[in-house]
């Protein structure tokens, strides 16, 4: 076989069609679940006079339920106003990827650990899964999970989808950093995934020894797929980006490795003109998913409902305004309240049936308080962006019990 040198075209034509087959497989994915459903028996009228469906080696999923993601070619965002509670059921998490889901064979898989090390190590799957293991809930968010200039047909799944909040397992990065030995001059390391794009970050080593992980595990069960099988480097409050799936090598070093994902992407240009980079912390944020678009509201007693999060900590308040932001009144927040995890918020509300507007903002437990859109533009400047806005939102009850989102020019 003659080898052929790779050209730009082909570059180009093989990671189009990556993106082509993985759209294909989403919409695959769908036509197979709904062709299994209208395979199903017909509902009975009476469920105590038929007998019911026997055991199986997979639970799936009430035929009446059909949470599902957006669909794109490099990310989809989850369902966040279908959920209840906090966990993110692992099928529709939201994904992000930069060129497509590998395909890793996990007996073939490993983690190299090199650089200002005193012992290099390549690690298996296994070797990494001999090591006292932990578990944790933490969410994780994509830093460019905003739609500005949203028109009032938009979802809560539109407005911020691209968070989710899993239980992850996996082992401490400082217990393999001590194994491998770190040296004295070592400030930073490069996380680099096995994925096509081969996705790297920059991370302080300080972050390695707080509460960095390297995941194996997802609520109870291996990593999906898209969320980086079989390991990923989690670190719980930092933009979705930094926490590297598909994870093959980490590179100490005594500086910032510049890499393409921190230089071309994931820097945000400032009022002044500059560049602000290495924004690693999530910053607190809210989302009403009830009521929210499409839903229809109901006279009297109605509950609201919603998420709010925060990657320097726990939530110590989510509260809500019904005039447009002039006064703020607290709602409760259902326990456990976990750090850098989605806490959800709830509060009694009965509507009279006149239009009304309202919004939730969030405040941490370091004092930081979600911003308005108008703060976010005075401080940033319009250009500014896309990453790292978390602004108030909110939506407009009408009249007649329709919900559209609250809309508010980027300008």
């Amino acid at each position: 076989m003659t080898d052929k040198p790779l050209t730009r075209r082909a570059l180009l034509g093989g990671a189009a069609g990556a993106i082509a087959a993985t759209a294909a497989a989403q919409l695959s994915g769908v036509a197979a679940a709904e062709a299994q459903e209208a395979a199903l028996p017909p509902v009975p009228q009476d469920p105590t006079k038929v007998p019911g469906a026997p055991t199986s080696l997979v639970g799936t999923r009430s035929r009446f339920e059909h949470p599902r993601r957006t669909s794109g070619p490099t990310s989809t965002q989850a369902p966040l106003h279908e959920l209840v509670g906090t966990i993110t059921p692992s099928d529709v998490h939201y994904e992000r990827h930069h060129a497509g889901v590998p395909t890793i064979d996990p007996a073939a898989h490993t983690l190299t650990i090199h650089g200002l090390v005193d012992h290099p190590t390549v690690f298996t799957l296994e070797d990494i899964k001999r090591f006292p293991s932990v578990s944790r809930i933490h969410f994780l968010e994509c830093s460019g999970n905003y739609r500005r200039n949203a028109p009032e047909s938009t979802t809560a799944q539109q407005v911020c989808g691209l968070t989710s909040n899993s239980e992850w397992t996996g082992v401490p990065l400082a217990t393999l950093f001590r194994e491998v030995g770190v040296k004295r001059g070592a400030k930073w390391f490069l996380a680099e995934g096995r994925d096509a794009a081969m996705l790297s970050r920059s991370i302080p080593i300080e972050k390695a020894f707080d509460d960095a992980m390297i995941a194996y595990g997802q609520n109870g069960e291996a990593l999906r797929p898209e969320q980086g099988y079989p390991l990923r480097l989690l670190l719980p409050g930092w933009e979705g980006n930094t926490n590297v799936k598909w994870l093959g090598r980490l590179k100490l070093g005594d500086e910032p490795f510049m890499s393409r994902e921190e230089t071309s992407k994931y820097t945000e240009v400032m009022k002044d003109g500059r560049a602000r980079q290495f924004s690693f912390v999530i910053d607190a944020r809210s989302i009403i998913t009830s009521p929210s678009y499409p839903q229809t509201m109901r006279r009297g007693w109605n509950e609201i409902r919603g998420l709010a999060w925060s990657g320097r900590g726990r939530i110590a308040r989510a509260e809500l305004s019904f005039d447009e932001g002039r006064t703020w009144i607290e709602a409760e927040l259902q326990g456990p309240v976990l750090p850098k995890a989605h806490t959800r918020f709830r509060y009694p509300w009965k509507w009279d049936g006149g239009e009304t507007t309202v919004m939730s903002r969030a405040i941490d437990e370091t004092g930081y308080v979600q911003p308005t859109q108008r703060e976010l533009i005075d401080a940033r400047g319009v250009g500014c962006g896309p990453y790292h806005l978390n602004p108030v939102t909110g939506w407009r009850i009408r009249t007649d019990g329709t919900v559209v989102f609250r809309t508010e020019a980027w300008a």
